[in-house]
């Protein structure tokens, strides 16, 4: 036996578990770490009474980061702006509880069992949904588990368009294309079939569109700057990192540091995020995500036009040495 296939044979050995291993921490990890982490919240009513509510969240260090309000009017404002998961009202007949489901359904249900061990035995405190998950998802998943294919489009389209050898504006216009064909298609099932998403619907299309966008020029580019390798570590990228530490089936401030503030700077938790805000808040907190998603989908573009720069050279070298036509660029 050769000294190359052993080498390969040994390749395959050791690769393919640190491969498992990787996957493991990523997805593992941050399911088995799910806590409060500074979790924004609010609390409102008069001075006294509102104080008390924010020292009983305080008293959980690092769980909880409380916003005062004057009123339950400016609460509930905050909460449908996404300021807030959620606050607590000190009213005259006791304190209230809103909520917002839709933000998401596991920080509404971490809210209401923190509001129900501060109060007194057998006291409950009313609860409000102030914007609910949608009745075609009760319990908030499917938006959750549209993370994971649109992530997978893109890269598919980003290896294409590398296998492929496109390059240039066709690069450019195959990425694009397949982007708003998948945000469409992604919509159709999960807004007009499912039910799952209720907002606008262009909105919700250009939502996923630029999220698969930004994914596939990512992959493009780096397949453009360093060929297949380059495919793979796009892919590692957006899969492996991207979708677990995206927080889209419970929130960032649920998952271990840093994974939380990770995932909302890679294009699967931004454009979770940005879905998110579009299709139950009317847009509100969609702008952060939106930065992300495209100064990902820039630098992608730029490192495939950078990509087609650096293989045109040799063409026109070789025209200027034999005064022949360059071979044209796909």
């Amino acid at each position: 036996m050769s000294a190359t296939p052993t080498r390969r044979m040994v390749a395959v050995m050791v690769l393919v578990p640190v491969v498992v291993a990787l996957a493991l921490w990523a997805f593992a990890w941050p399911a088995a770490r799910v806590a409060p982490r500074d979790v924004p919240v609010g609390v409102a009513g008069p001075a006294a009474a509102a104080t008390e509510l924010e020292h009983r969240f305080e008293q959980r260090e690092g769980a909880f980061d409380v916003h005062r309000y004057d009123d339950g009017a400016a609460a509930r404002a905050a909460i449908e702006d996404r300021v807030v998961y959620g606050a607590v009202v000190v009213t005259p007949e006791g304190p209230q509880l809103l909520t917002a489901s839709a933000g998401s359904p596991a920080v509404a249900q971490l809210l209401r069992e923190a509001v129900a061990g501060g109060a007194p035995a057998g006291a409950a405190a009313p609860v409000t949904d102030v914007v609910p998950t949608p009745s075609g998802d009760p319990r908030g998943g499917g938006l959750a588990a549209s993370v994971l294919p649109i992530a997978l489009a893109g890269v598919a389209a980003g290896a294409a368009v590398t296998v492929l050898r496109l390059r240039g504006t066709r690069a450019a216009t195959a990425l694009a294309g397949s982007a708003v064909l998948v945000g469409v298609t992604a919509v159709t099932l999960t807004h007009s079939w499912l039910g799952v998403l209720t907002g606008d619907w262009w909105s919700e299309a250009g939502a996923l569109s630029l999220t698969a966008f930004a994914i596939s020029a990512t992959v493009a580019g780096f397949g453009a700057l360093l060929g297949t390798r380059g495919v793979a570590l796009g892919a590692l990228l957006m899969i492996l990192i991207g979708n677990p530490f995206a927080g889209a089936a419970t929130a960032p401030e649920l998952l271990p540091e840093p994974a939380g503030a990770i995932g909302q700077w890679l294009p699967p938790g931004a454009g979770a995020s940005v879905l998110r805000s579009v299709a139950y808040f009317d847009g509100s907190g969609a702008g952060a995500g939106l930065l992300t998603l495209s100064l990902w989908a820039a630098l992608g573009l730029t490192a495939v036009l950078l990509g087609t720069a650096r293989a045109t050279r040799p063409a026109v070298r070789a025209e200027s040495r034999h005064g022949g036509a360059p071979a044209p660029v796909a």
